[in-house]
């Protein structure tokens, strides 16, 4: 089952998709890498959150190869920097979005939540590459989105949910 969880800049999406998962066994993909110390420090803030029974694999551009032969629950945090590093690396925007399709299918054969940004809310980008970027990640976003069971927008903190919509839960 794919769930994808969007939203701002801190506004608890990893949070809550760690509660999603729960407490036991489960794959942590993470796709930052600690370039500087600041960054350094974010992912030790996202490492001491994560249960101590969580496999943790990083994969900043083989995010499919880290969840291939994965059986149960699996978290990638986060497709924003994942599609992000792909571009710097020098990934097409159709290989790019090709991996994202893959990933939509590797979310049918286990329990994944993505994590990933809504970067498009702001002012339009003033350069070509961020403008890219920006176009790039709401295509990924819209593709997982369309393929995901359940989508989820966070603001302040909390879980709206958008797919299947409050309606479609009731029985």
């Amino acid at each position: 089952m794919l769930t994808l969880i969007t939203g701002g800049v801190r506004c608890g999406k990893s949070r809550f998709a760690q509660s999603l998962l729960g407490p036991g066994r489960a794959l942590m993909v993470a796709t930052a890498e600690a370039r500087d110390t600041e960054m350094a420090a974010r992912i030790a803030v996202h490492r001491a959150a994560r249960p101590a029974s969580w496999v943790t694999r990083e994969a900043p551009l083989e995010v499919c190869a880290a969840l291939e032969g994965w059986e149960g629950s699996a978290l990638l945090d986060c497709l924003t920097l994942w599609v992000s590093n792909l571009i710097e690396a020098g990934f097409s925007d159709q290989e790019t979005l090709s991996r994202v399709e893959r990933l939509a299918l590797l979310g049918r054969r286990c329990r994944l939540v993505v994590v990933s940004n809504e970067v498009g809310w702001g002012v339009v980008p003033a350069s070509p590459l961020a403008r890219r970027y920006r176009d790039l990640l709401g295509l990924a976003n819209q593709h997982l989105a369309a393929q995901a069971e359940q989508v989820y927008l966070m603001a302040a903190g909390l879980a709206l949910p958008l797919k299947p919509t409050p309606q479609e839960e009731r029985p």
